[in-house]
């Protein structure tokens, strides 16, 4: 075998490592950072962290099989509260037509997981008086500004004891397909969800 082969070889199994490692950190520490996740794992295998970096899809397919194998039951259990609690808040939210997006949507959301809610209102101190209305308790973030990427405001609140967080964009960001974790970002309204807590029903 040539020291090339060797190489890629050697650079093949250090990423399969690197993956499967930052899955694990994801699923059992709480990191939803690919990026995040993907350096520390390197780190911790004392990997140089410029040639054996796995891609986001490895990675997500790493952290699937793990939750499959070790969370199994546990991951289920929590993504389909996550999801009906999801359908409540949105009920709830409904006049502002928000979407579910990350990991609860994409179905890897594991024990430190938000909902994390996506909405395009005219104004975002109407859903803070909306909800103030409805003695809904909030903590209000506003990030720095950044365009179509970066919310206006982000809300937090708990709903049946799980996270939420309520990104609010201007109305003109919905049309623009934001990125995550390297991929655009999946959305889906109140329907779709609905639709998904169906199809697992049955």
């Amino acid at each position: 075998m040539s020291h090339h082969d060797r190489n890629s070889l050697r650079l093949n199994a250090m990423r399969r490592s690197i993956a499967a490692l930052a899955a694990r950190l994801m699923a059992e520490d709480g990191i939803a950072d690919y990026g995040l996740a993907k350096r520390k794992a390197a780190r911790q295998l004392g990997a140089p962290e410029t040639e054996a970096l796995p891609n986001n899809a490895e990675i997500e397919a790493e952290l699937r099989a793990y939750q499959a194998i070790y969370q199994e039951d546990e991951q289920r259990e929590r993504l389909q509260e996550m999801r009906e609690t999801a359908v409540e808040v949105m009920r709830l939210l409904d006049p502002f037509r928000p979407y579910l997006t990350g990991p609860v949507l994409d179905g890897t959301a594991g024990r430190y997981a938000e909902i994390e809610l996506e909405a395009f209102p005219d104004s975002s101190k109407e859903v803070e008086i909306f909800l103030l209305n409805e003695n809904i308790r909030f903590e209000q973030n506003e990030p720095r500004r950044g365009g179509a990427e970066v919310p206006e405001c982000v809300l937090t609140f708990d709903w049946n004891d799980l996270p939420v967080r309520l990104s609010l964009f201007e109305p003109d960001a919905e049309r623009a397909q934001k990125r995550r974790n390297g991929r655009v970002s999946e959305r889906a309204r109140l329907s779709s969800v609905e639709a998904l807590l169906g199809a697992a029903a049955a």
